[in-house]
């Protein structure tokens, strides 16, 4: 079983790398239905096999999810991962007495 610090550790380090940071903003705007992937190719100005690559890797650290639709495939953000990563970076803000530091 992955710990909650390992799995963060792992999406933090697929969001680490500027394409799959841009990829993510992007997809982000899509809302839950998602955007094709040939509109992310367009977007990141990347061959199939390289944005396939990156896909997999968001795929992977759980914040982003894919379906098939026909023959497209839309990806989406997975916000309640994402809600979850960002709650938890802030979790212990200010516990050491600073008042306003967040």
């Amino acid at each position: 079983m992955t710990s909650k610090v390992e799995r963060h550790a792992d999406q933090l380090s697929a969001l680490g790398h500027p394409i799959r940071l841009k990829i993510l903003r992007y997809v982000v705007t899509g809302g839950t239905e998602g955007i094709a992937a040939g509109d992310i190719q367009t977007h990141v100005e990347l061959p199939a096999s390289t944005l396939s690559h990156h896909l997999k890797r968001l795929i992977d650290a759980s914040v982003v999810s894919t379906r098939a639709e026909g023959t497209f495939l839309y990806y989406s953000a997975n916000y309640d991962a994402l809600r979850a990563l960002t709650d938890y970076l802030w979790e212990d803000c200010c516990k050491r007495g600073t008042k306003g530091c967040c």
